[in-house]
């Protein structure tokens, strides 16, 4: 009975060791295929979403060009408008372009979304400020040349801020 007992465990034994060293081998083995496949699945939706933040930057640094008070007062101009008019088309053309990149928030962080959102609103307030002051009635030329030299008093704008921030988050996707 003791020797069927020792011939047993010489057999177990040994055979309980290669089931441990192979379980082992293989545990790493599957592990390490899931790492590389997980890296794949990494790889492709960067692949897929790179040039789509890519074109969200684009976008939002155009965006902020296009409703940059000197380029506003580039594409509407002023010559037959009051300054209430002025004033409404300058307002409309800010919240169309808004609304027009309003979805380029899936592909920004948050932050830099608000200061998009903080660089709309800048654009806004100065037109409603210096509108404010002057007659409504008045030529919309008033309005430009406000805005103008409210511009000129200021030594940087939101547009500026937000162009460094669009640039500075694109720059961290290399």
């Amino acid at each position: 009975m003791l020797s069927f007992f020792l011939e047993l465990l010489k057999l177990t034994i040994p055979g309980l060791l290669v089931f441990l060293a192979a379980y082992f081998v293989l545990k790493t083995y599957m592990e390490n295929q899931q790492k590389l496949s997980s890296l794949k699945i990494r790889e492709s939706q960067l692949k897929t979403t790179l040039p789509l933040k890519l074109q969200a930057y684009e976008r939002l640094s155009l965006f902020c060009e296009r409703i940059a008070i000197p380029n506003l007062l580039l594409r509407i101009r002023a010559e037959e408008m009051s300054v209430a008019e002025f004033r409404i088309a300058l307002m409309l053309a800010i919240q169309q372009e808004y609304e027009h990149n309003i979805t380029q928030q899936v592909y920004v962080s948050q932050q830099l979304w608000e200061i998009i959102k903080m660089t709309r609103n800048e654009s806004v307030e100065m037109v409603t400020m210096v509108a404010e002051r002057l007659d409504a009635k008045n030529s919309g030329r008033e309005l430009a040349a406000g805005l103008m030299h409210l511009l000129s008093q200021r030594e940087s704008t939101a547009v500026e801020t937000a162009l460094v921030a669009i640039k500075r988050e694109a720059a961290t996707n290399f």
